[in-house]
């Protein structure tokens, strides 16, 4: 049987700090010179703190332990981060044929990020002008990386448009002529600034469409200065950064972005799809003033189209590390709108156990669909050479059978839920039993 073109929609790579030096526009260089001091520090400190930090003493022994050959997890994904032949080697001992990349390779010490606070959740260190910087640094790095293998890697371009929307536009049009062709990323929370309901980003909107670069939001984000020193803190860091890394979309959905922008594209990464359905549930419903929203007169605004119906087109949901239960809701959060990925190198993915994660999570999944949301959505959002990918899915992909669909009996189940569809719509009701 053929096999499957799997496209991890989630994936992130970076140097070691002290490389980002050679990137920098040289006036810069003495003050990163300044923050690599203090960096050392604070990963000395951590290295001193980790173990107690992570907790777990099963995954510290997974993570952190050798291998026959000396290598641990951790050092094989760093190494990965910037070494484009290890790089290449996990993803084919995972199955992945191609990959789009964030930065931020190191997600157990967080030691890694690029100068000044740039990043895909950028903090700046410094002012706009340093953050621009690092910025800058960073996507000529990636811009080298995508370079080997290219069909393989789509790079997102960091562009710290709070801080100076037109030198972030300029840096994405600059970045773009570079190689960077998978998207922008932009911060999820606008803290001080303007939210991503004015108009003033329409021209970045306008760049993004022309060029086809989609915009995206990743998980990281979340208001550390509520929760305090409290045990337990990072049980409501951990819930509710879902929260914050989807809002952009729901401003951006209700407010006319992609009526303005019909081709503008988002993506929503690393921060699950459970809660997709239930949004999309709720927003159609004040749209079409629902008995429950009947006092909300103005509740569709300027939107011509259902807000579904604009995600659809316009939205998908970078879903790393997908849930049985996401799988269960597909036919509501669309099927076409899910992009799988396995987070390569961060723990919390599937990487290097993704063959099996697979197995355990499609095995009753029909094969249409699987093949869509775990490459065919990631290569049309991202417009990856299919010709280019199958040779390589031949190659390394699994099959249907590794994936143990090899009874097409157990397919049937899902069909009163795909008729179902969205059910606020179709006026139909289906449930079917989805073990986690």
């Amino acid at each position: 049987m053929d096999h499957y073109v799997v496209i991890s929609a989630d994936c992130h790579a970076g140097p070691n700090s002290p490389v980002y030096r050679d990137y920098l526009d040289p006036k810069f260089r003495a003050a990163f010179d300044e923050e690599l001091a203090e960096r050392q520090r604070i990963i000395d400190d951590r290295r001193a703190e980790t173990r107690r930090f992570i907790g777990d003493d099963e995954f510290q022994d997974e993570w952190f332990g050798e291998d026959d050959e000396g290598n641990s997890l951790h050092d094989l994904g760093l190494r990965g981060g910037w070494d484009a032949a290890t790089r290449d080697k996990e993803l084919d001992n995972d199955g992945v044929c191609a990959e789009v990349l964030f930065p931020g390779p190191d997600a157990v010490t967080g030691t890694m990020g690029a100068p000044f606070g740039a990043g895909f959740n950028p903090v700046a260190t410094r002012d706009a002008d340093h953050l621009l910087a690092g910025a800058r640094a960073y996507n000529r790095w990636a811009a080298e990386l995508c370079q080997d293998s290219p069909d393989r890697r789509a790079g997102l371009i960091v562009a710290p448009i709070l801080g100076d929307l037109d030198g972030a536009i300029a840096e994405i049009r600059r970045a773009h002529g570079e190689g960077l062709t998978g998207g922008i990323i932009i911060p999820p929370r606008w803290t001080g600034h303007e939210s991503y309901t004015s108009y003033a980003y329409d021209p970045l909107w306008a760049v993004c469409e022309e060029l086809t670069l989609p915009v995206h939001c990743h998980s990281g984000p979340a208001p550390h200065e509520d929760y305090g020193d409290v045990r337990g803190w990072m049980s409501v860091y951990g819930y509710e950064t879902i929260f914050f890394t989807a809002r952009p979309l729901w401003f951006m959905l209700l407010t006319g972005v992609f009526e303005r922008f019909p081709d503008l594209k988002l993506a929503i990464t690393e921060a699950g799809s459970y809660w997709a359905a239930d949004l999309l549930w709720r927003v159609d419903m004040m749209a079409t003033r629902e008995h429950g929203m009947r006092k909300l007169v103005d509740a569709k605004g300027i939107l011509t189209m259902l807000p579904s119906e604009y995600f659809d087109r316009n939205c998908k949901i970078g879903s790393s590390n997908t849930r049985r239960r996401e799988i269960g809701r597909r036919y509501e959060i669309g099927v076409g709108n899910i992009m799988w990925g396995n987070d390569f190198p961060h723990p919390e993915g599937t990487w290097p156990y993704t063959r099996r994660f697979l197995k355990d999570r499609f095995w009753d999944v029909p094969i249409d669909e699987t093949a869509q949301m775990l490459g065919l959505n990631q290569a049309e959002f991202y417009r990856f050479d299919l010709d280019k990918l199958r040779p390589i899915a031949q190659r390394i992909g699994p099959t249907p059978d590794d994936l143990g669909q090899t009874d097409e009996s157990v397919f049937a189940k899902w069909e009163p839920v795909k008729q179902a569809g969205r059910p606020w719509l179709t006026g139909r009701e289906a449930v079917v039993a989805v073990t986690d």
